[in-house]
């Protein structure tokens, strides 16, 4: 496994992958990876001959008050991991590396960032989709690999993508959980061993989400109300929002009447913690 901390390190190595034929896939990273990270790493593998992981804490997705700063950084360990996985080439380039002036050019998408977190986290996605953006075009990958529990992300990404023409391909993988349904996250880190069996209710209350439907519920109201009972019943749990969207346009709707992303955002102690599921009542 080799490692690259400027672009035209890793342009030189992609370059010589691509010049033996090899399908080239990216896996966009913050370090601090876990399995969730490794199942990404594993699909990457599994249909690419040559694959790279960024790791790069992008501070212009952190907006004012949120954890920048503190933001797990342990690269020794993550470097590790990416090399049993199978990894490539490790991209971990300095934030002067990707911004080494004054950024005063940005890539926005409209409409899909405004519901969920959008409307909590006001630039946000501007710097998500940025700094992607810039990942894809120094790596030029065939497939970039994004994970379900980031729902808003990757379907603001996938858009982003085919309106701009981009020559490459969107995977989103499916979320992985720990035992209790918790969705595994890297500031999963920051909760006690408590406040992790606290926050198994988000899991829960989606879970409930899928019962009512399957039983034939879908006024999303009715839906949301058994949701709020199921988080409510955890004193430490601070719920940001709870929200039924059109699976494709992620506006809130009040029936449910085809593909549907149910999400939750809760705080817990010093953590943000995001989790959703896809329902579909076409099928």
């Amino acid at each position: 496994m080799e490692f690259a901390k400027t672009i035209e390190s890793v342009r030189s190595q992609v370059k010589a992958a691509r010049s033996g034929g090899k399908k080239v896939g990216l896996v966009p990273t913050m370090g601090a990876l876990h399995v969730g990270h490794i199942s990404l790493i594993e699909a990457a593998v599994e249909k690419c001959d040559f694959v790279v992981v960024s790791i790069f804490v992008n501070p212009t997705q952190f907006v004012p008050g949120e954890d920048f700063e503190k933001y797990p950084r342990p690269l020794e360990a993550d470097l590790e991991i990416c090399k049993k996985a199978g990894t490539d080439v490790v991209f971990a380039p300095t934030p002067e590396q990707m911004y080494p002036a004054e950024n005063i050019t940005w890539v926005s998408v409209e409409k899909l960032t405004e519901s969920l977190c959008g409307q909590f986290r006001p630039g946000h996605f501007r710097g998500v989709t940025t700094v992607c953006t810039k990942l894809f075009n120094i790596v030029a990958p065939d497939i970039a690999f994004f994970g379900q529990k980031d729902a808003q992300q990757a379907i603001v990404i996938r858009r982003m993508v085919a309106d701009l023409n981009m020559p490459l391909e969107i995977v989103i993988c499916p979320t992985v959980r720990e035992p209790n349904g918790l969705a595994i996250s890297s500031r999963n880190k920051y909760l006690t061993e408590q406040q992790k069996k606290d926050a198994a209710n988000i899991y829960k209350s989606l879970q409930k989400c899928r019962q009512m439907i399957d039983a034939g519920v879908k006024e999303t109201t009715e839906i949301i109300t058994e949701m709020r009972k199921i988080l409510q019943q955890v004193p430490s749990i601070e719920i940001e929002y709870i929200s039924i969207v059109d699976a494709e346009t992620l506006r809130n709707i009040d029936r449910i009447a085809g593909k549907a992303l149910a999400a939750v955002a809760v705080k817990i102690g010093p953590a943000k913690l995001i989790d959703n599921i896809l329902v579909d009542v076409s099928k």
